[in-house]
């Protein structure tokens, strides 16, 4: 089984001291900063562009998990790698062509990642797992921080694990979506390794990172 994996989302950080939040986030534990990248077209909602990610990249060595959902994605890929992502995560929805995509991130040497929403199914990218390096599962619709999830898809995770070990594949299974210490357990079971946390990590406990990165390993 692989290690369990927490990447918090800085999508529920302090915008204002965004350098200083990712800072913190490497000294409590976290093993990525995930990074939700939005164009208000692909979903209902902006953040930030290249020049910030390249600005925050400064602050930290660990892994940027930056998760695209802008459309059409392909055109951007380029600034997003140049910008210092490390695994990047696109949405069959938002290219034209998905193996084309895949193969300009493969092409700038960094990691793949594709995003099912909760109503994709698997089928859209089965033919691609082989040359995917991590699914991202959305356990709630992309748009906005702190929304309920949903537990529906964690049998689209229980498929998609029994799909990886039959054709002996290797991808990292994330998921991101309220997750919170009741549901990182179910989560987990289902067979994911990468959790995506903001509203979690940074608010609970009387914002005690530490303690919360711990406490959703644990589950």
């Amino acid at each position: 089984m692989k290690k369990i994996q927490i990447s918090p989302s800085i999508l529920s950080a302090d915008f204002s001291q965004l350098g200083n939040e990712i800072k913190k986030l490497e000294d409590a534990g976290a093993d990525m900063i995930h990074v939700d990248v939005m164009d208000g077209h692909f979903v209902p909602n902006l953040t930030i562009g290249p020049p910030v990610i390249k600005a925050l990249k400064k602050h930290s060595s660990l892994i940027f998990d930056v998760h695209l959902m802008i459309s059409p994605v392909h055109k951007y890929i380029k600034a997003y790698s140049d910008a210092g992502a490390d695994i990047i995560t696109i949405h069959p929805e938002a290219t034209n062509d998905l193996s084309s995509s895949i193969f300009e991130i493969k092409k700038l040497d960094k990691k793949v990642g594709v995003s099912l929403n909760p109503k994709t199914k698997i089928d859209t990218i089965i033919d691609h797992l082989k040359e995917i390096d991590l699914v991202l599962i959305m356990s709630v619709n992309p748009g906005f921080g702190g929304q309920e999830f949903m537990p529906e898809v964690l049998d689209k995770i229980k498929d998609l694990k029994k799909i990886q070990k039959k054709q002996e594949l290797d991808f990292d299974i994330e998921i991101d979506g309220g997750i919170n210490f009741d549901n990182a357990k179910s989560a987990i079971e289902a067979g994911a390794n990468i959790l995506v946390s903001g509203t979690t990590i940074f608010k609970k406990n009387n914002g005690d990172i530490k303690r919360n990165i711990e406490l959703l390993k644990s589950k």
